[in-house]
């Protein structure tokens, strides 16, 4: 065994820059360098970050150069893996006697940085600021929202106790941490286990209680304090696990919350589900709530790819700062991905935009692109939740491509947006491959969204499910407490019922 030098460098600059790496012996053994642990810890808030498994295979973060004891004379295998914009480097080699170094490079085959596109990961636990901004620039991803959440850990003395990690660390809507290629900004996610889970972003204050309700507390707040006090505060409010089912119950106080127009986005992050997401939101967008979609990847233990998936935010004539990502999610102008790269316009409007049209059928120009790694295996056009075109994936010099063009004849008020799919990458092996648009929106005079009936029907149904339980099982302290959450249930139902007339 020799003790070796190891760097990998941006073949466009030449420097030292941030990898996820795997070495392995001619027997898949896993060589691991100094500083990082050869078998490491995989559950919930254990020693995250700076080590991953995935798919049986162990990885860790690099700062660009590491030391590595490394075996001579056998062959070994070096992979570095830097997001969907960079090619996976993958070599074999073989130390001679005496080797000291070993030196590779890894090659970036799209830059959307340049055209103003900065990925970002909407949610991530556990993990420390600098923990945090290593994993993130290993994975290409300029901006990590670490969310400071409420943990219950065993004590010694048989009791569990309340743990609130990075809570000390919150930085609101500054950057805690701030690299050359990376911003981690702490905030919170704000849980009750059947009402909703929200995590509240680029907030001046940390908004309290962190949790309520529970096997140990009354249910005497809601889902909807913690919006408003955050929208007080200017920051962002993004649904997190949006229509798990919980306690028999789809949606919770926060899909009230939505629909009461608190809540700005809604999270997809690539795990398993009970129910499909997409439909649901597509859902909403029908019946007109303008709620864009954001992708965090939850990461919370070393199972999980920090950045996978992640979201594409758009600041196209300013510099990248927090403050601008956020407005960015807030404004629409963001695309979701674990692999493909997007593009989508309708005439000259973006992805947020909103187009008025005062000729019905006029015809709009409309151009999607998706370009990846990693095969998919289509590109569609979908119009009001209705897949109006589409485009099969194409392998082209070690690329897989697709395109759309097409006159779209505006007739009636509604949205567009582009999606794509295929099998899992090489990035999350278990997700299948994924990206959609924020919406574009269309306004066409005289023509409202048609009102959708079974939309609003099921959406209603999960809001009297809410209130059942709210009536029926919530333990409250304070009955006005419980009046002023079934209130919100009924403007919700109000809203919901205006959207049923059109």
């Amino acid at each position: 065994m020799m003790t070796v030098h190891l760097r990998i460098s941006d073949a466009a600059t030449g420097q030292p820059t941030p990898v996820r790496l795997r070495v392995t012996g001619p027997n898949g053994e896993y060589f691991a360098p100094f500083g990082r642990l050869a078998e490491f810890a995989t559950g919930k808030n254990e020693d995250v970050g700076g080590n991953l498994w995935l798919n049986r295979e162990r990885w860790c973060s690099i700062d660009g150069a590491c030391e590595i004891q490394l075996p001579s004379g056998v062959p070994l295998r070096i992979q570095a893996l830097k997001g969907p914009e960079f090619t996976p480097l993958d070599e074999s080699v073989t130390l001679g006697p005496g080797q000291m170094a070993l030196r590779f490079a890894i090659t970036r085959w799209s830059n959307v940085r340049e055209q103003g596109w900065h990925p970002g990961d909407t949610r991530v636990h556990f993990a420390t600021p600098h923990t945090a901004a290593l994993d993130a620039a290993s994975e290409d991803v300029a901006v990590v929202n670490l969310l400071a959440c409420e943990q219950r850990i065993p004590g010694l003395d048989g009791h569990t106790y309340p743990t609130h990690t990075n809570l000390t660390a919150f930085s609101g809507q500054h950057a805690a941490l701030q690299t050359p290629s990376t911003l981690v900004a702490v905030n919170t996610l704000n849980v009750h286990p059947v009402l909703g889970r929200i995590a509240l972003l680029f907030s001046h204050r940390v908004v309290y209680p962190l949790s309520f309700g529970g096997a140990d507390h009354a249910d005497d707040w809601s889902v909807s304090d913690w919006c408003d006090q955050c929208h007080r505060k200017n920051g962002l409010t993004v649904w997190v696990d949006p229509f798990e089912p919980e306690a028999g119950i789809l949606g919770g106080e926060a899909l009230v919350a939505l629909i009461n127009g608190k809540i700005d986005a809604i999270e997809y992050d690539g795990h398993t589900r009970k129910q499909p997401l997409i439909p649901w939101w597509y859902r909403l967008l029908n019946i007109g709530f303008a709620v864009p979609l954001v992708a965090g990847s939850g990461k919370d233990r070393n199972t999980i790819a920090l950045g996978s998936p992640r979201t594409y935010a758009c600041v196209p004539n300013e510099a990248l700062s927090y403050a601008t990502w956020i407005n960015a999610i807030r404004a629409g102008r963001c695309f979701v991905t674990n692999g493909p790269m997007l593009t989508f316009h309708v005439g000259e409007a973006q992805l947020g935009d909103r187009i008025t049209v005062s000729n019905p059928g006029q015809s709009l120009k409309i151009r999607a692109s998706a370009e990846s790694l990693f095969r998919f295996d289509k590109l569609e056009v979908v119009a009001n939740g209705e897949v109006i075109a589409t485009a099969l994936g194409v392998e082209r010099a070690g690329r897989w491509h697709a395109a759309i063009e097409l006159d779209y004849a505006a007739v009636q008020s509604g949205w567009l947006a582009a999606r794509s799919s295929g099998p899992a990458g090489l990035l999350a092996p278990k997700q299948p491959l994924f990206a959609h648009t924020s919406p574009v929106y269309l306004t066409v005079t005289n023509r409202p969204q048609t009102p959708r009936p079974l939309p609003i029907q099921l959406l209603r149904q999960a809001v009297e499910g809410t209130r059942s339980w709210i009536d029926d099982h919530g333990r409250f302290a304070d009955e006005k407490a419980k009046a002023k959450l079934l209130r919100y249930c009924d403007e919700a139902v109000g809203k919901l019922d205006v959207a049923n007339i059109g």
